[in-house]
């Protein structure tokens, strides 16, 4: 037991030395790095000094330059010395540099001049003839080189007890190519460094003029506060006269030398891989625990993020303490957001929140929860519901505690969107089962009907017969035929017509049942509409509704099954006259005229055509009420119907006829009230039209 605690001690005292001679190379190695930093720094801070310098010479040059042209300009004209006077004083307002500005002739005499607004004439103690020896030495210093000149700066006392350091600079004045006079200007030396520098390079150091061997002419700003200075010196060459620019600057940074830095780091690195290298034999094993406790960590993410269940934990306040990545792409929002959360929570419909914080508030509440699964809704980021299963048991740590509630959600959305798909499946297969009685039902009466029309037919053929027999028998052969006669005749032809017609929309129903070809024709457009017109005008009448045709003569021939157009342009009528029935503008009892208020209007026209095929549009527009938006959204579904005594089938099988021509049926509001049906049938061929006639 003592051998086991003192090799414990051992071990211990081993691996804090470790600890602490790591700690002392961490320590020295980065006050090494803070010392190369400092190089570094006074490197950096050098450079960029050097570059200011630099900067600074190139915009003086560039800036005196600008002013030789300002002085070119100056001269450019002819200029009595009042007025060149009056333009110089403007210049020196926009010059703060320049002191004096002269215009001298050929013989150095002065024509006119102008000083500075800005201070007292820098000539005022010695005059300005004391400088003509100079003045003379640069023009003629200019005269050689046919350009601008500058003299070496001199230094004049002002009244104040100061002086300053000025310079000329001369112009030679040359017109024909001959010199007339100069332009002298007098540049004060601190003026130039504060007023043809830019602030960015001469803020928080110290710029001044010096000579060669050092002795400085001028200076302007006060470098800021340090333990070291830098110095950086550029030459200012001009035309006569060469001066140095020196910029200065201070920080305080160490001074060692590069070469013990270089050992210095060597030394410390191969320490430090010593030191590191003991330190891994010594954690080796601690390692090995750490890969095993990671392993199984690893592990159990892995089952968590790869099971389709979102996964949810709160703690005893209900905040959200734990989500898996399948509950947060659930529900669309990032962990982040929903970590530390409270009620409501982000995924909670705003309509149902206040229920759900009242539920939650309950559940929460008791210590033990039921086991069993309830189902709720949430909402996702972009504002959509799905509906969910939600199974929630208490969280138990460790130690036995409740530490709160673990919850297990399913999305039931797909389930939901399945039961909703068998559900609309058992919904058409049902109607399909009653269409397919439909049809048996049409096919039975199809045949059982066929025997009454055609009884029906024949007993109006032959009552048509005898009366016809009996008025050639009875009456003399010059008298005329009595009315009552002629009416029934004409009653029993059109009961035997429309037991014929009956008889043709009879076998083309069961045709259409049976899904037989169709035997198509070509007809006139009004021929179909004055098929009907018989049975329009009866149900017309019935109704107090007044029937407007329009055709238009220029439509072509349509290739059709004749009888089931007609059904479907009557069927068409009919809908429209019984949706005008409850207009106030009714028919006035006992058969009197229609009020103008009802009208349907049936009208043919020629519909868009291309290249390779023609149309004819057919109408019928009524003035009712409308079709409803809830009404429009199923007119032509099977077995709909807005009707008492309707099958709700009349619509849907019209628009099944028009789509196996090839056309399209449709509607539309028309103004200012009622509704335009309308449906588009190919114009015939004209071979086809052709074989038609007779």
């Amino acid at each position: 037991m003592k051998f086991s605690f003192a090799r414990g001690v051992s071990r211990d005292s081993r691996r804090w030395s470790l600890w602490v001679l790591m700690v002392t190379l961490v320590v020295a190695l980065l006050g090494i790095l803070v010392w190369l930093a400092g190089r570094y720094e006074s490197s950096m801070v050098q450079s960029r000094l050097e570059h200011d310098a630099s900067e600074t010479v190139t915009d003086i040059r560039s800036e005196l330059t600008r002013n030789i042209q300002t002085f070119q300009a100056l001269q450019s004209s002819e200029r009595t010395p009042s007025s060149w006077h009056q333009s110089a004083i403007e210049l020196l307002r926009e010059h703060r540099e320049i002191m004096r500005l002269e215009w001298r002739n050929e013989a150095l005499e002065v024509q006119a001049f102008a000083e500075t607004p800005y201070r007292t004439s820098v000539f005022e103690r010695l005059g300005r003839s004391s400088m003509q020896a100079d003045v003379s030495l640069t023009c003629t210093t200019a005269r050689r080189l046919s350009g601008s000149a500058y003299s070496t700066s001199y230094f004049m006392p002002q009244p104040n007890g100061l002086g300053l350091e000025v310079m000329d600079m001369c112009l030679p004045i040359v017109a024909a190519g001959r010199i007339t006079g100069f332009t002298i200007a007098t540049y004060s030396l601190q003026d130039i460094l504060s007023e043809l520098v830019g602030k960015q390079l001469s803020r928080g150091v110290g710029l001044s003029f010096t000579e060669a061997d050092g002795t400085r002419l001028a200076l302007h700003g006060v470098p800021a506060k340090g333990s070291r200075i830098y110095i950086a010196q550029q030459l200012l060459d001009l035309p006569g006269n060469t001066m140095v620019v020196r910029m200065e600057s201070r920080l305080g940074t160490p001074a060692l030398f590069p070469n013990v830095l270089t050992a210095l780091v060597t030394a410390m690195s191969l320490a430090l891989i010593a030191v590191l290298f003991l330190f891994a034999r010594d954690m080796r094993r601690r390692l090995r625990v750490e890969n095993d406790l990671g392993e199984a960590l690893a592990f159990r993410k892995a089952m968590e993020d790869s099971v389709l269940t979102g996964l949810r934990a709160r703690d005893l306040q209900g905040r959200i303490t734990y989500v898996n990545p399948a509950f947060c792409k659930m529900v669309g929002v990032e962990a982040k957001e929903l970590l530390n959360h409270s009620f409501p929570s982000p995924y909670w419909p705003p309509e149902l929140a206040s229920m759900y914080q009242q539920r939650q508030e309950i559940r929460l509440a008791g210590n033990n929860l039921p086991r069993e699964g309830h189902e709720s809704v949430f909402m996702r980021r972009d504002g959509t519901r799905f509906p969910v299963l939600i199974m929630e048991a208490p969280l138990i740590n460790a130690v036995g505690k409740h530490t709160g509630w673990m919850s297990a959600i399913l999305d039931v959305s797909e389930q939901r969107r399945v039961e909703e798909l068998s559900r609309a499946s058992q919904d058409r297969l049902q109607a399909t089962a009653r269409l397919a009685m439909v049809g048996e039902m049409a096919s039975l009466l199809s045949h059982e009907l066929n025997q009454p029309l055609a009884a029906i037919s024949s007993y109006a053929t032959g009552s048509l017969n005898l009366l016809q027999g009996e008025t050639a028998a009875e009456k003399p052969a010059a008298a005329p035929t009595p009315p009552l006669s002629e009416d029934l005749q004409l009653a029993m032809r059109r009961i035997a017509e429309q037991a014929e017609r009956a008889g043709k929309v009879i076998k083309s129903v069961h045709d259409f049942v049976r899904r037989r070809d169709q035997v198509r024709e070509a007809v006139q457009p009004r021929a179909l509409l004055d098929a009907i017109m018989p049975l329009v005008s009866l149900q017309a009448r019935k109704l107090g509704v007044r029937v407007v045709i329009e055709v238009d003569e220029s439509c072509e021939p349509v290739l059709c099954d004749r009888t089931m157009v007609e059904q479907v342009l009557l069927n068409l009528s009919r809908n429209g006259m019984q949706a005008m029935q409850n207009l106030p503008e009714g028919a006035p009892p006992g058969g009197a005229a229609p009020q103008p208020g009802k009208v349907l209007t049936l009208r043919i026209r020629p519909a868009a055509s291309n290249a390779h095929s023609r149309w004819v549009e057919f109408a019928v527009i009524d003035c009712g009420q409308g079709i409803a938006e809830d009404v429009a959204e199923r007119l032509f579904t099977p077995f709909f119907t807005t009707k008492e005594e309707g099958m709700g089938l009349g619509l849907s099988l019209c628009r099944t006829v028009i789509e196996q021509h090839g056309g399209f049926l449709g509607f539309e509001a028309a103004e200012p009230q009622g509704t335009i049906f309308s449906f588009t049938l190919p114009a015939a061929l004209a071979q086809d039209a052709g074989s038609e006639r007779p």
